[in-house]
C-alpha cells in the first residue's frame, strides 16, 4: 500500500472501492500488516511544534533599540567609574525584561487541547477478531467498530449503519447531531455534508455503524485544523505597532542628538570623557523608561475590570486591541444562540402558535416567555403530549439546574411540555408504553404504542414531513401539510410531523407493519437553535459604535439568514457559502467580505482565509467562537473571542479573551473597557513622553551653552536624578490616569483606523509646547537658585547640587499641575468633574511625600546626589510649574473654538 493522499475524496467512492483502495476489509488488517503501515504512516498522534524556551523569551526582551542604548549607557557610566548611576540605569533595564517576559511566557497549549479530543481506546477488527486497542495504533485500512458514547478516534469511510447520528459541532459549527449512511456522496460536498464519514474528535450520539479508518494524526480534519494552528501567526496590536515606531523614532533621534551632543562637547573643549558623560546624559533623559511599565500595568488594570465584566483577558495586548476593532465575526451556534434546539413554532393544521423562547439553556435554566400560546392548550394539547410520548429523552431538575439525556431534537419536545405544564413522568406512567417501532434513518420515523388511561390502544407517530404524510388517513390536507412543512423549512427551521392512531384492543400489544397506515394528522413541531434574548440590542451597539458584526458559520445558509434577520445583521439576505468561497480568488474574496456579513457551510479553512481578507482590507477584526474549527481563525484574528462555558479546550487556548458567560453581550461590554483602556493608555503616553523630550531639550541646552565651573560640569540634572523623574514620579502619576473614567461618547464614536497615527497633530503640538514650558522653567529655576545660593557664599559643588534639587524638584511639579490636564485630551477638569477620579490625588499625594524624601532624607541625597531644599525654593517651583495647568486650558480653549472638527 502506498502512502495515503490525504486530500483524496474517500466519501465520493463506494466503501466496497475504499476497502479495495486500502486492501482490507471486514475481517480487519492482520498484525503483520498494521506494524508495516504505523512504520509508514506513523502513530495516530497529533505532534506538537516544539515550544520556546523561556531562556529565548528572556533574551528576546533585550532585542530592542531603546534597550541597547541604555545598555551602552550602562557599560560607559561603569567604565566611567558612576557606579551608582550604572546599577541604577541597568536596573530600569532589568524590570522591563521581567514585564515583557511575564507577557509572553503565557505558552500557548492549543495543540494540547486538540491532544484531548482523540480517545484513548478504540474497538477494531484485526486477523478476523474483535480487539481493543490504543488510537494511536490506528492505521489506515483498520475495520473499527462504533456505538453510541464513543469518541472518533481517525477519519473512516462507514461501510455499515444502523440509526448512527455524530454530533459533529466541534468541526463544523452544526448544533443538531448529524444523520449518516453510507451512501456515495458529491466529491465536492465540504465536511458538514460527507454523511457517510466521521471524523476524528466527534461524538456517535446514537445508533451503531462501522467503517475503516482513511486518514490518521496530521492528515485527519482535526489534524489539518492542527497544521493551521502551528502555522498562522499571530498580528500585533494596532497599539504595538504604534508604540513600536514611535520607539524606533525616539531611538533614531537620541542617536542622532547624542552624537551631536558628543560632538558639541568636543567643539566645546570638553573632555572626551565628559562628552561621553553628556550625551549618556541626554539618553537617559530623552528615553521614557516608564512607559512600557505604565501600559502593562495600565492594561492589567483594564483586564480586572473586564474580568468583572464577564470576559477573561488572556493577552495583555487584547485589552486595547478590543478599542480599536472595526469587525466582529461571530460564529452562530453557542455565540449568538443558545446551541440548544427549542420548538420555535406549533401548527395543529387550523392555527399557527408562536413559542419562541421555551428552551433550557446552557447553563440549565428553563425558557419560559409568555407568547400567544398561553391558553391554547385544548387546541394543540394532545400535539405536546404525542411529542412527549413518541419519545426517547428525559428532562429532569437536579440541584436547580435542568439536565438533559437523549437527543437534542427529542430534549426541545420535552421542554415544550413542561411549558405547558405537562410533566414528562406522570403522562408516561399514564400513558403506558407497549412497543415501539425505534427511529428509522431510512424511513425517517419513529411510532410508539401506548395504553391510554381509559383503556384505549394508541399509536403516536413521528417524522419528516414527506414520511408521514403518506401515512394518513387517505393523505388528509396533504398539500397543506407540504406547504406548510416547507415554508418552516425554508426559515431554517427543522420541521417533525406528528400523528396518531387508535388501534383495537383485542390487537396484539405490537406495532405491526400494517399499522403503519391511516392516522390522523396531529400537527408539526418546528425547532431551532435560537438567537440569546440580548444578542439582538447589543448587536445594534456594536453598530453604533462603528463596528461591523457578521456571522460566520458551518450551518446551512437557511438557518444562518434567519438567525441574520432576527438579530437585525445589515444585509441579512445575502449569504455566502463556502463552497463560494472557494471559488474566488484573493482580490475578489476581499470584495466580498466588504459586502457580506453572513457566511454559511464555512471550513476552518474558508474561517481563516476570511479573517485574512479582512485583515488585507484593514480591519481590525476580532472572531468569537467555542469549536475547534474556530481555533485557527481565533489565533489569526487581531483579538480571538472564545466561549467559556460551551467553547472547546482548543478554541480557549487559541482565544486571547473568554467570555464566561458565553454571552454576545459582554463582547459589547468588553469593547466599551477597551475603549476605555485605550483613552486612558493614549492620556498616559501623552503625560510621559513631553517629560522625556522635556528633559532632553534641558540637557541638550546646557551642553550647548552652560559652561563648566571649577572643573564641574554645570549640568540641570545628573543621570540618576533624570532616572529618578522618568521611572519613579512619572509612573506613580501617570498610573492614576488609568483609572479615569469613560468618555460620555465612548460607544458612540467609530473605531479608531488601524492606519491611524497614535498621535494626531494636535497632539503632538501640545506636547511640543508642554515639553517647551518644562524645559524652560526647569532651566530657569536652575540658573536662578544656583546664582542665587552662589552670591550667598556658598561653595560651587554644594550650590550646583542645591540647584539641581531645586531643577528635578520642579520638573515633578510641573508633571502633578500637568496630570491634572491630561485627565480629558479634550474637557477642562471642570467638565469632567474635579473629583470624579480620586486616585489621582492619591497619585500626586504620593509623588510629594517621595520628593521629600528625595530633598531631605540622607541616603537619598547619597544615592541620586541631591541636598536639602529651603521652603522658599518650593514655592517658586510650585509658581512656575503653575503655568502649565493655565497654558493647556488656553489651548483646550482655542481648539474647542476654532478647531472642532479636527480629531483630537
Amino acid at each position: 500500500m502506498s502512502n495515503i493522499d490525504p486530500n483524496k475524496e474517500w466519501h465520493s467512492v463506494s466503501y466496497s472501492k475504499v476497502l479495495e483502495s486500502l486492501d482490507t476489509s471486514s475481517e480487519g488488517l492482520s498484525t503483520t500488516e498494521v506494524g508495516k503501515r504505523l512504520e509508514k504512516e506513523g502513530s495516530n498522534i497529533i505532534y506538537r511544534q516544539s515550544k520556546e524556551s523561556a531562556f529565548k523569551i528572556l533574551l528576546r526582551q533585550f532585542l530592542n533599540p531603546l534597550i541597547y542604548v541604555l545598555l551602552a549607557a550602562t557599560i560607559l557610566a561603569i567604565a566611567m567609574g558612576k557606579i551608582t548611576d550604572g546599577i541604577v540605569v541597568f536596573s530600569v533595564i532589568i524590570i522591563n525584561a521581567i514585564i515583557g517576559f511575564i507577557q509572553e511566557y503565557q505558552a500557548g497549549k492549543t495543540i494540547q487541547g486538540l491532544l484531548q479530543l482523540i480517545p484513548e481506546n478504540a474497538t477494531v477488527i484485526r486477523d478476523g477478531k474483535q480487539k481493543n486497542i490504543q488510537a494511536a495504533e490506528l492505521v489506515p485500512g483498520d475495520y473499527v467498530l462504533l456505538q453510541a458514547g464513543d469518541k472518533v478516534s481517525a477519519d473512516m469511510r462507514l461501510t455499515f449503519v444502523k440509526n448512527m447520528q455524530c454530533n459533529e459541532s466541534i468541526l463544523t459549527g452544526e448544533s443538531l447531531p448529524v444523520e449518516k449512511n453510507i451512501d456515495v456522496i458529491d466529491a465536492e460536498a465540504g465536511v458538514p455534508d460527507r454523511k457517510n464519514m466521521v471524523f476524528s474528535g466527534t461524538l456517535i450520539t446514537s445508533g451503531t455503524a462501522e467503517g475503516v479508518v482513511v486518514l490518521t494524526g496530521i492528515k485527519t480534519q482535526i489534524g489539518k485544523i492542527s497544521a493551521l494552528l502551528q502555522t498562522t501567526a499571530s498580528v500585533k496590536s494596532p497599539l504595538t505597532k504604534s508604540l513600536e515606531k514611535i520607539a524606533r523614532g525616539i531611538t533614531y533621534a537620541i542617536i542622532l542628538v547624542g552624537i551631536l551632543v558628543f560632538l558639541i562637547g568636543i567643539f566645546r573643549n570638553y573632555t572626551f570623557i565628559d562628552a561621553i558623560f553628556f550625551a549618556i546624559t541626554l539618553a537617559v533623559a530623552a528615553i521614557p523608561e516608564g512607559l512600557p511599565a505604565v501600559i502593562t500595568i495600565a492594561s492589567a488594570i483594564g483586564i480586572m475590570r473586564m474580568a468583572k465584566r464577564q470576559a477573561i483577558i488572556r493577552h495583555l495586548s487584547a485589552v486595547e486591541t478590543l478599542g480599536s476593532t472595526t469587525v466582529i465575526c461571530s460564529d452562530k451556534t453557542g455565540t449568538l444562540t443558545l446551541n440548544e434546539m427549542t420548538v420555535q413554532v406549533l401548527w395543529n393544521g387550523k392555527q399557527k402558535f408562536n413559542v419562541t423562547g421555551v428552551g433550557i439553556t446552557t447553563d440549565g435554566k428553563i425558557l419560559k416567555n409568555d407568547s400567544d400560546e398561553e391558553g391554547k392548550e385544548d387546541e394543540i394539547g394532545e400535539l405536546i403530549s404525542a411529542a412527549a410520548l413518541c419519545n426517547d429523552a428525559t428532562l429532569h431538575k437536579k440541584e436547580g439546574h435542568w439536565k438533559s439525556v437523549g437527543d437534542p431534537t427529542e430534549v426541545a419536545l420535552i421542554a415544550l411540555a413542561g411549558k405547558f405544564g405537562i410533566n414528562e413522568d406522570e403522562l408516561r406512567s399514564k400513558w403506558r408504553r407497549l412497543d415501539e417501532l425505534p427511529f428509522d434513518s431510512e424511513k425517517k420515523i419513529m411510532a410508539t404504542l401506548h395504553l391510554s388511561p381509559s383503556g384505549e390502544k394508541i399509536i403516536y407517530l413521528k417524522g419528516a414531513p414527506e414520511s408521514v404524510i403518506p401515512l394518513l388517513l387517505n393523505s388528509e390536507n396533504s398539500s397543506e401539510v407540504r406547504m406548510e412543512a416547507l415554508q418552516l423549512a425554508g426559515t431554517g427551521m427543522r420541521v417533525l410531523a406528528f400523528a396518531s392512531k387508535k388501534i383495537d384492543s383485542e390487537h396484539a400489544s405490537l406495532i405491526m407493519e400494517e399499522d403503519l397506515c391511516e392516522f390522523t394528522f396531529l400537527g408539526i413541531q418546528a425547532m431551532s437553535d435560537p438567537p440569546r434574548l440580548e444578542v439582538k440590542e447589543a448587536i445594534n451597539s456594536c453598530h453604533n459604535a462603528g463596528i461591523t458584526v457578521k456571522m460566520i458559520t458551518g450551518d446551512h445558509p437557511a438557518t444562518a439568514a434567519a438567525i441574520g434577520k432576527e438579530l437585525g445583521f445589515i444585509n441579512a439576505e445575502r449569504v455566502i457559502t463556502g463552497k463560494e468561497l472557494q471559488n474566488l480568488n484573493g482580490q475578489e474574496l476581499q470584495e466580498a467580505v466588504k459586502n457580506t456579513n453572513i457566511f454559511a457551510r464555512v471550513s476552518p479553512e474558508d474561517k481563516l482565509n476570511l479573517v485574512k481578507a479582512l485583515q488585507a482590507n484593514g480591519e481590525v477584526v476580532a472572531m468569537t467562537g467555542d469549536g475547534v474549527n474556530d481555533a485557527p481563525a481565533l489565533k489569526r484574528a487581531d483579538i480571538g473571542v472564545a466561549m467559556g462555558i460551551s467553547g472547546t479546550a482548543v478554541a480557549k487556548e487559541a482565544a486571547d479573551m473568554i467570555l464566561t458567560d458565553d454571552n454576545f453581550e459582554s463582547i459589547k461590554a468588553a469593547v466599551e473597557e477597551g475603549r476605555r483602556v485605550f483613552d486612558n493608555l493614549l492620556k498616559s503616553i501623552v503625560f510621559l513622553l513631553p517629560t522625556s523630550i522635556g528633559l532632553g531639550l534641558v540637557i541638550f541646552i546646557a551642553v550647548l551653552f552652560f559652561p563648566s565651573k571649577a572643573g564641574i560640569l554645570l549640568i540641570p540634572m545628573q543621570p540618576v536624578q533624570v532616572l529618578w523623574i522618568n521611572l519613579i514620579t512619572a509612573v506613580a502619576l501617570s498610573l492614576p490616569l488609568a483609572l479615569e473614567a469613560m468618555e460620555p461618547d465612548v460607544m458612540n464614536r467609530p473605531p479608531r483606523k488601524p492606519n491611524e497615527p497614535l498621535l494626531s497633530s494636535l497632539i503632538i503640538f501640545r506636547m511640543i509646547l508642554v515639553s517647551l514650558v518644562m524645559a524652560g522653567g526647569t532651566i530657569g529655576l536652575f540658573l536662578w537658585e544656583y546664582n542665587i545660593e552662589l552670591s550667598r557664599g556658598m561653595a560651587h559643588s554644594l550650590a550646583i547640587s542645591e540647584a539641581q534639587t531645586m531643577a528635578v524638584t520642579a520638573m515633578v511639579l510641573f508633571q502633578v499641575f500637568y496630570l491634572i490636564d491630561c485627565r480629558s485630551l479634550n474637557f477642562t477638569v471642570n467638565k469632567i468633574g474635579l473629583f470624579s477620579n480620586p486616585f489621582i490625588y492619591i497619585g500626586i499625594a504620593t509623588v510629594l511625600f517621595v520628593q521629600a524624601a528625595f530633598v531631605y532624607f540622607p541616603f537619598m541625597n547619597r544615592w541620586f546626589h541631591s541636598s536639602p531644599l529651603k521652603a522658599e525654593a518650593w514655592g517658586v517651583s510650585a509658581m512656575v510649574a503653575f503655568s502649565i495647568l493655565i497654558i493647556i486650558s488656553v489651548e483646550k480653549w482655542i481648539r474647542r473654538k476654532y478647531f472642532k472638527n479636527i480629531k483630537t
